[in-house]
């Protein structure tokens, strides 16, 4: 075989081996998997063995998987936690920034003699930093820790920062450096920042909503718009990864966290884009620069020295002024430690432009500190990401916790299967190993068994829709002449705690509520039960309107019905607007202050049923999910007019709703839905 290897299939089958093997062999000794195909780049590169060559299709991949690793660490940011915590976010990118930046100018003039352009430039090679490490923080579960999340949010502000220092001194260098460079460029990021948060989002929403049925096009909307965003930051002055993390933001209350869609977004990046990135950055190291000279190491030593100390000291600053324990504070300087892309152009840059100080020794000691940050970034976020994955493990275990059960029982005409299915995902603790059971209830007679025929195939379309979030789906028929006693006994049997019904909102001759068969359910059940009738994405929900009855709050099961509800405004990135009938707003504020997750959520009152029927006619959109709290009769919180609300729901709002009903009897677990403090 003759090297370097030029056959494009072949090529690519190396890429899939060593994508397979070298994380398979590094997880057996406990080392990020990542670090696997860094090294595995660096042995066959160009500088080592020769078996590949970064040609121009390696940069093109690579620079693909930097920027849907950026795309992802966007779009996986508890944007709750990340908008209440955005000032210390911003105080993170700031010392991650400047800390760096100020003592590599000072080491660029006093310890390599660099003017004052090219030290800040020198500064702002390790100033920024690449999330190379975001991966193993994703699979120990911790994205959504605090300090975490203020790390991955400071990315931008750090990175933006480093590459504006970048545009700056080119531009001095180039002569270029006069008013209207000023004015280009900040007229460009203004455009750009403003007209990517305001239309996305937009854009996004109508596209969900006229999207008929889950598809594969919804993975080509989303990468168009992760690609343009990323073109369209290059236009305005910065670099892609910026575009691609705030494409990242700005889709990420439209794809729900346990869905399909974000499955399928994790899963292309993890297997092929992100593996290409970290090759391409392994085949940039050059062990034989070692050899070129002591300027070489010199250089290399003020590297990795200044990038390990002042990352760290960003990350102690920032761990001091909030708070954070040790594991969280060396999760933080991991995290920032990574460095790739931004070095990578600096550097690159700098040398095209003939900058003092910036040549071949440079180049090669920036490659040897990029190998060393990312040996060392993956590590330490997977030993103090595993710490805190076991504190919060250990915080919220509950010894008398129930697993969650969930039973969504089908007609076989129904004809919003995947939308039930939708609300059973977005309720689901990721946590349990339990499967969605469905159910479908066949009367008997003399065509039963053509009927269970059909009704399988109607489940083994749900299956099919649930493969796609990765969540294992059980399916069950059974005969029985009441419909009703069907799904109550499978709720026994199976002991479900969850029960996820749909309403098409057609009337019945002997209807209270719902109809017949629901309203039985509901009458022999003390099981949480939400009756459904959604016919939108439930991505596309901009607004969660939650109506709570008077008196609703004393219900036993209310603690459990409300963290269902926050669970599905968290998972759509949905706020909570919550109205209160004829009731005292600030005990359920109380309420609601003791109930995980944390949701962002507005109160106001109304006077009196009516007043609430004229705010659903009036002041509710059809982006809104309509969610009524309500109770069985008989029980604390019932109310008369509970029984029509449902219709009126139906007739007044165009948009979904859902009513949720609290289990009647106290549940032995209750504490598991209380937020921790």
């Amino acid at each position: 075989m003759v090297l370097p290897v030029n056959d494009p299939v072949l090529i690519f089958a190396l890429a899939m081996i060593i994508f397979l093997v070298a994380p398979l062999v590094l997880q057996r000794y406990k080392l990020p998997g990542i670090v696997g195909i860094i090294l595995v780049g660096a042995t066959i590169g160009p500088n080592a063995l020769g078996v590949l060559e970064r040609d121009e299709t390696i940069v093109l991949l690579g620079e693909v998987g930097l920027i849907y690793l950026m795309f992802v660490a966007g779009l996986e940011i508890d944007l709750d936690q990340f908008f209440a915590n955005v000032d210390r976010s911003v105080v993170f990118g700031l010392l991650s920034f400047l800390v760096p930046q100020l003592a590599g100018m000072a080491a660029g003039v006093w310890v390599l003699g660099l003017s004052v352009p090219a030290a800040a430039l020198f500064a702002s090679i390790f100033a920024s930093h690449t999330l190379l490490a975001y991966p193993v923080a994703n699979r120990l579960g911790i994205v959504g820790d605090e300090a975490v999340t203020v790390a991955i949010g400071g990315t931008i502000l750090t990175d933006t920062l480093a590459l504006l220092v970048l545009a700056v001194v080119a531009a001095s260098a180039q002569g270029a450096l006069d008013a209207a460079f000023w004015v280009r460029l900040s007229v460009g990021l203004t455009f750009f920042f403003v007209g990517v948060w305001v239309l996305v989002p937009r854009l996004g929403e109508w596209f969900f909503r006229t999207l008929n049925e889950e598809s594969y096009f919804e993975f080509l909307f989303v990468m168009a718009v992760l690609f343009v965003c990323a073109y369209l930051a290059e236009v305005a002055g910065v670099e892609t990864i910026v575009g691609a993390f705030l494409a990242g933001l700005v889709l990420n209350r439209l794809i729900p966290e346990s869905g399909p869609l974000m499955n399928r977004i994790e899963f292309v990046g993890n297997a092929l884009f992100i593996p290409f990135f970290l090759l391409s950055v392994g085949m940039l190291v050059d062990l034989g620069a070692l050899a070129d000279g002591s300027e070489t190491l010199v250089i290399t030593a003020v590297l990795v020295v200044s990038v390990l100390v002042t990352k760290l000291a960003a990350a102690w600053m920032t761990g001091v002024a909030y708070g954070y324990d040790r594991d969280q504070v060396l999760s933080m300087f991991g995290l920032s430690l990574g460095q790739a892309a931004a070095a990578l152009a600096i550097v690159l840059i700098g040398f095209e432009l003939g900058i003092d100080g910036f040549d071949q020794n440079m180049i090669n000691a920036v490659v040897l500190m990029i190998l060393v940050a990312s040996l060392v970034s993956p590590a330490v976020v997977e030993r103090a990401g595993r710490a805190i994955a076991r504190s919060t493990d250990r915080a919220g275990y509950d010894p008398s916790e129930t697993a969650q059960r969930i039973l969504v029982p089908f007609s076989e005409k129904s004809e919003h299967r995947e939308r039930l299915l939708e609300l059973a995902l977005a309720i689901r603790d990721p946590r349990t190993m339990e499967p969605i059971r469905t159910l479908t209830v066949v009367r008997p007679g003399e065509h039963a068994e053509d009927e269970v025929v059909r009704a399988e195939r109607v489940l083994k379309r749900t299956v099919e829709h649930a493969a796609g979030a990765e969540v294992p789906v059980s399916t069950q028929t059974r005969i029985n002449h009441n419909v009703a006693s069907g799904i109550v006994n499978a709720s026994t049997e199976n002991r479900i705690t969850t029960l996820v019904i749909g309403w098409d909102g057609a009337r019945s001759r002997r209807q209270r509520t719902f109809g017949d068969t629901i309203d039985q359910v509901l009458g022999r059940t003390e099981r949480l039960v939400l009756v459904s009738r959604v016919r939108d994405p439930l991505n596309a929900v901009r607004e969660v309107v939650l109506l709570l009855p008077p008196g609703i709050d004393h219900n036993a099961g209310f603690a459990e019905a409300l963290h269902t509800v926050n669970v599905v405004a968290a998972g759509t990135g949905a706020r909570i607007r919550a109205v209160v009938v004829e009731d005292d707003v600030e005990r359920y504020e109380r309420a609601f202050d003791r109930i995980e997750p944390e949701v962002t959520t507005t109160f106001e009152r109304v006077d009196d049923w009516k007043a609430l029927l004229a705010l659903l006619r009036d002041d509710v959109s059809k982006g809104d999910l309509v969610v009524c709290m309500s109770a069985r009769r008989g029980s604390l919180g019932w109310h008369p007019q509970l029984q029509t609300l449902p219709k009126s729901i139906s007739t007044l709002s165009e948009g979904s709703f859902v009513v949720v009903y609290p289990a009647s009897a106290r549940r032995a677990d209750d504490r598991q839905f209380l937020r921790l403090r």
